[in-house]
């Protein structure tokens, strides 16, 4: 990853989105030698939803109609 003070930046800002589009690498922007800004080429991800993406980060729980039951109605104050 490269780095470049504000100053040349600032200077050649067109120039060096243009180089990022085309090389898609990541520039750090410093001021004064310390990281300000970080410049990502722009990443075109795909907008159509994939059918069971999130499946493995649900729970499902085997009956949810049910009642809780009396020992578990202590934790929920305001169902009494």
């Amino acid at each position: 990853m490269k780095t470049m003070g504000i100053s040349q930046f600032k200077a050649h800002a067109l120039k060096i989105l243009d180089q990022i589009a085309k090389t898609h690498e990541e520039i750090i922007i410093t001021k004064r030698g310390k990281p300000l800004a970080q410049i990502i080429p722009y990443r075109n991800e795909d907008k159509n939803p994939t059918p069971g993406k999130l499946a493995a980060a649900l729970v499902f729980e085997k009956d949810i109609i049910s009642p809780l039951g009396e020992e578990n109605l202590g934790l929920f104050p305001y169902l009494r």
